[in-house]
């Protein structure tokens, strides 16, 4: 698939024709669902966490410019050093500098969907040095040169067997007969490689969860330790976050950290959950010498001031996604960018613009699962909307499209003749379905009976049934 957002349309259509890829989904996305409904209904009071998050991650964005100053101020009196980065490019050549006064030959990283947003991975390789990426989803995707399909589970669209293949053909000098069947054996074939890695590197890079303004510090949340070797093994580590990231307390982080963990993995808390502060900082051993923070704009300044601003408010949880039926039929690489499924519907056109990105938030039913799921109140579908008024005020669609919605406002504009219209179809269409009661093909509906049935009509529509209703008197 291509990594272009504008190459959507061609990429879902080759997803959904990968019987694999839908095969990796469909288990994936019932353990995702069905962990998080079991952690959500442990806690009573999950509900009131929700609207507390919301409440605070609102509250940090309307004081961003405050918050960020307090943080820097704080993580420099423990050691941090503070770098701020106006756009990618000068992300880029911040943390390069930064490798290059250590000397750094070989750099180790953890799992930060900010680093894929900045493509870090290649200005390093490109200036010499060796990445390597500790995350297990990661690694496994960087050894097949692809690109996260997921925020949080990097390789979920891959089956064991798969894994097991690339192993046997990226790690040399291996008994060739070594199993490589269960979750263990290859879990223990990448630690046995990392652990390497984290012993020869240079230089550690991470994302960060949250950035605590009242203490200077921040939050790495994984569940395989990989961010705490990341961070402490090597000499320099460099933590890259965006500006919105920051939160004002301590207190206010706990309650964010309740709700992600819950609505991503289905856990009460992750099972490392770390707050880091400066250089080999209450006498940790083997702790970096230097510690840096990059804070990146890259478009977020000019989204916080926009009509989307409230996706400024996620937390990276992905629980959109685990619930969205279009990310569920198709995966994250057709998106064509960093970030996919609702989340990425929105993120995506704001920071790359709607020309750019314009098919994404029109891959929605609306159904607004990700609305309901998301632990911090960000109204997706409302986002996407806007998005979508965007993309037809600039006449971002084609001919096709433009002449289609101009057919439905001249019919949704008068309401007499849009339910004859309505009632005149319905009853076609339910006679050309027949006793099949659906079709495999239907003109102008191509895109959706390329990959299922369309069903046929029953009986008789719905403005027909509530004119029925009130004649005889039902009330709501």
């Amino acid at each position: 698939m291509r990594a272009d957002p504008r190459a959507f349309p061609d990429n879902a259509r080759e997803a959904l024709a990968d019987s694999a890829l839908a095969a990796a989904l469909a288990r994936s996305r019932d353990g995702f669902i069905n962990k998080r409904l079991k952690a959500v209904n442990a806690v009573p009071e999950f509900d009131a966490l929700k609207r507390q998050a919301e409440a605070i991650r609102t509250r940090s964005l309307q004081n961003l410019d405050n918050l960020l100053q307090e943080y820097e101020q704080a993580a420099a009196a423990r050691g941090v050093q503070v770098h701020w980065a106006e756009d990618a490019a000068a992300a880029r050549r911040c943390i390069l500098d930064i490798c290059k006064a250590a000397g750094a030959r070989r750099v180790t990283k953890g799992k930060s969907m900010v680093t894929e947003e900045i493509s870090l991975n290649p200005a390093l390789e490109q200036a010499g040095m060796e990445v390597t990426e500790t995350d297990l989803g990661e690694y496994i995707i960087q050894l097949r040169g692809e690109r996260p399909s997921h925020i949080i589970a990097p390789a979920v669209h891959l089956s064991r067997g798969q894994i097991a293949e690339t192993f046997r053909a990226q790690h040399h000098g291996l008994d060739p007969e070594r199993a490589l069947e269960t979750p263990e054996d290859l879990i223990g074939e990448a630690r046995g490689i990392l652990r390497n890695r984290y012993q020869a590197a240079d230089v550690g890079i991470t994302g960060a969860n949250f950035l605590i303004a009242e203490t200077g510090q921040g939050v790495i949340v994984t569940n395989e330790g990989n961010g705490d070797l990341t961070r402490s093994a090597a000499r320099v580590h460099i933590a890259v976050a965006g500006l919105e990231k920051v939160t004002g307390t301590l207190e206010e982080t706990m309650t964010l950290l309740r709700v992600l963990a819950r609505s991503a993995t289905g856990q009460a808390f992750s099972t490392y959950t770390t707050f880091f502060g400066g250089p080999d900082e209450g006498g940790e051993t083997g702790g970096p010498e230097e510690s840096h923070v990059v804070l990146l704009d890259n478009g977020r300044s000019r989204i916080l001031a926009g009509a989307v601003r409230e996706i400024l408010r996620c937390i990276r949880c992905g629980a959109c996604m685990n619930h969205c039926p279009v990310y569920g039929a198709i995966g994250g690489h057709a998106y064509g960018w960093v970030y996919p499924g609702p989340m990425g519907a929105v993120l995506t056109p704001a920071l790359l613009g709607v020309g750019q990105a314009r098919h994404l938030p029109e891959a929605s039913s609306f159904c607004g699962r990700c609305a309901e799921v998301c632990p911090v109140g960000i109204p997706l579908p409302d986002l996407m909307r806007k998005h979508r008024e965007e993309a037809f005020r600039a006449r971002a669609g084609g001919p096709a499209a433009r002449l289609a919605l101009h057919l439905w406002a001249f019919l949704a504009l008068r309401p007499k003749l849009y339910h004859r219209v309505t009632r005149v179809a319905a009853r076609l269409l339910a006679r050309l379905g027949g006793r099949r009661g659906r079709f495999r093909y239907l003109p102008l509906a191509g895109g959706w009976t390329a990959a299922r049935d369309f069903p046929a009509p029953q009986g008789p529509t719905f403005q027909s049934l509530w004119q029925q209703q009130r004649g005889n008197g039902a009330h709501d």
